[in-house]
């Protein structure tokens, strides 16, 4: 087996990615990029080394469990001979993870990167340089409805509780979940827009992964958390948490039960966070189409199939020009969204 490359450049730090992002990606843009990794064989046969997965975030939130997944098929399906690594960088709500990729990683087929929606809306809060569109989309892979979610013991018994509560005072609600400007606080705006008050008056913490997005629930910090289903139908399973509404239209289940929807208690939402897998820019075409066969295999695999049960995560698959066009898409989109929100 291949021996994993070492990564001189770890200690970059998240002020100096987020700073530096743009210089270092003007500089390396003229640079000589790795553009052939060995031609149409090497890519019909990817990988032939270690895969690096990197997470721009801390460890169990979404896009955290999405590649521990993925690392999960790819050794109970025996796809390749070859480890993938996860990696979590965390720091500007993706920011630091995307700038190494962008920049350090640029031409590297064995450097990829879980990220999604949450991703597009910080960096937009951030008031960033930076873009998912300067990765290379290689996939979408899923989709997931958002969860509303109270400690076991709160005063909260629905969302309308809830709702009631931010229209009496706003800053008495303390609402949490993932980073400022994505996907939880975007569906917080939008239950409080179509409830009909003022998300710009929102108490929001955000939090760096979802096990800091847990804890802080438990704790009583935040008072309402948001995250992912999946990233709270342990607690809810278990008692610690109770569940007062999802954030898509269509039925789903919980812990074996139907669940509450934001639409069923009288609020117009329909809203669900994507994931999917970026490699570096500069890549070659047969780099590309070499990932894209792996994912395609990984995803085509009883184990994946599984995977997507057990989390409730529904199927979101493209590859190629869809993948790409949809990403672009869903920038601008949630850009707009975060203007008319207030956010």
């Amino acid at each position: 087996m291949s021996v994993l490359r070492p990564r001189r450049y770890r200690r970059l730090t998240p002020a100096i990615a987020l700073g530096v992002s743009v210089a270092l990606a003007l500089a390396t843009a003229c640079a000589p990029g790795r553009e052939d990794s060995g031609g149409g064989d090497a890519a019909a046969n990817y990988p032939t080394r270690p895969v690096e997965l990197l997470v721009p975030a801390a460890p169990g939130g979404g896009w955290d469990q999405t590649a521990r997944g993925l690392q999960q098929v790819v050794q109970e399906a025996k796809l390749t001979d070859q480890s993938v690594e996860v990696i979590n960088r965390e720091g500007g709500g993706g920011a630091t993870g995307l700038a190494e990729l962008t920049t350090n990683d640029k031409g590297d087929p064995y450097s990829l990167m879980i990220g999604g929606l949450v991703m597009i809306g910080a960096l937009k809060q951030a008031n960033s340089p930076l873009s998912i569109t300067q990765a290379t989309t290689i996939a979408t892979l899923t989709s997931e409805a958002e969860a509303f979610v109270v400690r076991a013991d709160s005063p909260f018994q629905t969302i309308q509780d809830v709702v009631d509560a931010y229209r009496a005072d706003p800053k008495s609600v303390i609402f949490g979940g993932g980073s400022a400007g994505g996907s939880d606080h975007i569906v917080i705006g939008q239950m409080l827009k179509a409830a009909g008050l003022s998300p710009g008056e929102m108490n929001y913490i955000g939090y760096a992964g979802g096990g800091e997005a847990t804890a802080g629930i438990l704790s009583g910090d935040v008072q309402v958390g948001v995250s992912g289903v999946s990233e709270f139908a342990g607690q809810v399973e278990s008692g610690e948490m109770r569940l007062l509404a999802v954030s898509s239209k269509d039925e789903i289940e919980v812990g074996g039960k139907p669940a509450p929807t934001l639409s069923g208690a009288g609020i117009d939402v329909d809203f669900v966070n994507w994931r999917a897998i970026f490699a570096p820019p500069g890549i070659s075409a047969a780099d590309a189409e070499g990932i894209t066969a792996f994912v395609d295999r990984i995803h085509s695999s009883e184990q994946w199939k599984a995977l997507l049960e057990q989390r409730g995560w529904t199927d979101d698959y493209r590859t190629g020009q869809d993948a790409t066009d949809f990403v672009s898409e869903q920038e601008l989109q949630t850009a707009s969204t975060l203007d008319e929100l207030g956010l």
